[in-house]
């Protein structure tokens, strides 16, 4: 059985170790420990017997707008839905805090688009977060992730 919960401090390195696979290919941007533990609220964990199979963590940009990001799954989890129940429980609390949308950067675009996501031009994510996030990744400035976007109701 598969527990959806928010994580601790001590649970970072099990984290880190499970992302760094996505990290390495540039798929997901490296985050530091001190990064993760300043967010871990936003964070939520997929555990199977005390262990960590997936997590994603909703980014907060404003009052208006969420971002479903660092979202992971182990190889031996996939295909049983994990990442679907992330996400859905990402987006229950994005509803709870009064987000009207939620945004998606990823490789992944069939996964979010089955989850109610639509595709957005890029020229819509906030500036903020390509000087914040985007800078830092593999590919930057050649993207070839997907911008989606899904309401909140």
């Amino acid at each position: 059985m598969i527990a959806y919960t928010k994580p601790k401090l001590t649970d970072i390195p099990q984290m880190q170790s499970i992302i760094q696979p996505y990290v390495r290919n540039g798929i997901i941007l490296p985050r530091s420990n001190d990064e993760i533990a300043t967010n871990i609220r936003s964070y939520i964990l997929a555990k199977a017997d005390n262990n960590i199979v997936g997590y994603v963590a909703l980014h907060i940009h404003s009052i208006n707008l969420g971002e479903i990001r660092s979202l992971v799954v182990t190889p031996s989890s996939r295909g049983k839905g994990v990442g679907k129940r992330l996400v859905e429980e990402a987006l229950k609390e994005a509803k709870e805090l009064g987000l009207k949308e939620v945004l998606a950067l990823t490789y992944s675009k069939e996964f979010f688009e089955k989850l109610g996501f639509y595709e957005i031009p890029k020229e819509q994510i906030p500036e903020h977060k390509i000087w914040q996030d985007c800078i830092k990744c593999l590919h930057f400035p050649v993207c070839n992730e997907v911008a989606l976007m899904k309401e909140i109701t």
